[in-house]
């Protein structure tokens, strides 16, 4: 369980860190390695979102029948959370969107711990559609996980309890994410079009940014 509300007699918020490796993810050479790559890739913010991604989206599994996934699955739920926004940092920067630059780090990274392509298929496809809305939380619980763990985050799904939300935001700040992360991939689509085709995510805050080039604040089509 990761709901305060329910584990009061614990000793620690479960998003707590310790050392390196936050101290309550799942603990294998797969997911350690996972959280070293994105560590050494990704700015704190968007680190930090990576990282309250999977608190939410594990609350959701353990609290939301109809969004539940076996536990045997955390592993490959915490390498989807994590590596879900890697595509914005300089070194997965390649020519497509970074959703799926992401998504096909993922599959590398895993195929060298030889994990098996069904799971990797499912981690691809959960980091690919974290921005389609419609799709990502109707295709199966693995991908919703994910997507619904990236929208409490940013305040648009009010499922998971409010305590613990605060208690993950004390422990993993926010520090700017939504600039950080909008400024980020706004920059990339800058530099490459391509990677911010009309009607996506990507292609919105650009648009936004071209038609308020001025503006400094948090992209207005975050």
């Amino acid at each position: 369980m990761c709901c305060l509300a329910q584990q009061a007699e614990a000793a620690e918020h479960p998003c707590s860190r310790h050392g390196t490796c936050p101290s309550w993810m799942p603990k294998n050479d797969v997911c350690a390695g996972a959280f070293e790559l994105a560590q050494s890739s990704l700015p704190e913010p968007i680190l930090n979102h990576s990282l309250r991604v999977y608190c939410y989206a594990k609350w959701i599994s353990e609290h939301c029948t109809s969004s539940s996934i076996d536990t045997s699955k955390y592993d490959l739920l915490f390498v989807a959370c994590i590596m879900h926004d890697i595509g914005c940092s300089d070194k997965f920067n390649s020519s497509e969107r970074f959703e799926v630059e992401g998504a096909d780090a993922s599959v590398d990274y895993l195929r060298t711990h030889l994990v098996a392509e069904e799971s990797t298929k499912q981690v691809w496809q959960a980091i690919a559609l974290h921005t389609s809305p419609g799709i990502a939380e109707r295709i199966d619980p693995f991908t919703r996980l994910v997507r619904l763990g990236v929208l409490t985050d940013f305040g648009s799904y009010a499922e998971v309890d409010r305590e613990f939300r605060e208690a993950t935001e004390r422990d993993l700040p926010r520090l700017g994410i939504e600039k950080v992360l909008g400024d980020t991939v706004v920059a990339q689509a800058l530099d490459c079009p391509k990677k911010a085709p009309a009607a996506s995510w990507p292609g919105d805050l650009l648009r936004a940014k071209l038609e308020s080039p001025a503006w400094d604040g948090v992209n207005k089509a975050f």
